[in-house]
This record gives C-alpha cells, structure tokens and sequence, in this order.
C-alpha cells in the first residue's frame, strides 16, 4: 500500500505537470538556469513548450492461430533440455599432433520434433547440425577452444546449450625449425 500512495499522487499530479509554466533566467555571469518560478537573479522568460507527442493504442489483434505442423514444434520449444559435453573434459589440453579430436555429448531427453545437435567451436557452428551426440574435429588451430553443443530446431533457433568446455591445442610451429 506503501507503493501505491506515491503512484497515486504522480497520476494525479501529471495534469499539473503539463500545464506547469517554465522560466529560463541568464544571470549576470551568462549561467542559465531553468525553474518554475521566476528567479530574481536576473531578467526571466517564460518557456513555450510544444503540445506533448501522445498516440492511442494499437488496437487488439487476435493472436495467430497456428498450423497442425507448426504445433509439434511450439511443443519442441517447451521441452527443457539438458545438454553436456561428455568428453573432453574442461581445461583439457590436446597433445601435440596435426589438431585432431573428439566431442561427445549427451542430451536429455533425445531430441525430438526435428530438433538437431549443433557443435559450437568458439561460438561458430562447426558443420551442419546433426541426430548423433559425437564429432571428430580435425586441423583444429593451436592455442585454446571453447566448445559447446546446442540443441537446435528445424529453423536453426537454439533451444538449449551446454555449459562450455575449454580445451587447448598443442600443434608444431612454423615459426621454429627443426635445428639438426
């Protein structure tokens, strides 16, 4: 109720508020100053302000009805996934190699509706979206990765994501000859 009293007095205040007149004062120093009242720190002028921009309402629209098929999918998107990566572990560092590797997966409950896996590396799709739970990822770049999977549905909308796992890539460099 506490809330309510101070709402009720701006409602009932905003009437006034509008037709509240406005002075602009310059003093002796060139400061300008805006205030409801005339000021006596020099000459005021009353401001003019423009008729305030109001417009109605859109009026109701009947909300949509959807399709039988659209139906199956509004009911995709109301299923709570739960997705994982199961391997690699966070934190886990691929040896030294040409950049090869696999991500595994689990989702509950299975995709259904047209829903599709998705494989995220560093935020970018890695290939298309899939039914199976594992990638192999090869020439992945040196340095480090996070990766996530995504269920998606048949319009590409993420539905759920995992948590990200960062995993960190050991390849050769150019950069270092081999000094033999």
């Amino acid at each position: 109720m506490k809330v309510l009293a101070p709402a009720l007095a701006v409602m009932v205040m905003l009437p006034q508020l509008s037709t509240a007149e406005i002075y602009k004062t310059t003093d002796a120093e060139g400061n300008v100053t805006f205030s409801d009242t005339p000021s006596g720190d020099g000459p005021s002028q009353q401001v003019e302000l423009p008729q305030t921009n109001t417009s109605a309402p859109p009026p109701d629209i009947a909300p949509l009805t959807t399709s039988e098929s659209d139906a199956g999918a509004d009911q995709d998107d109301a299923i709570a996934y739960k997705v994982a990566i199961m391997s690699p572990a966070n934190e886990t560092t691929i040896p030294m190699g040409p950049g090869n590797f696999s991500v595994s997966a689990s989702v509950d409950p299975a995709p259904a509706g047209g829903s599709l896996l998705q494989l995220y590396v560093d935020g970018t799709p890695s290939g298309e979206p899939q039914s199976g739970t594992s990638w192999s990822l090869t020439n992945v770049f040196r340095g480090g990765h996070d990766l996530t999977v995504g269920v998606v549905d048949k319009k590409g909308t993420q539905l759920a994501v995992s948590a990200p796992v960062r995993v960190y890539v050991l390849r050769p460099s150019v950069n270092f000859k081999n000094r033999n």
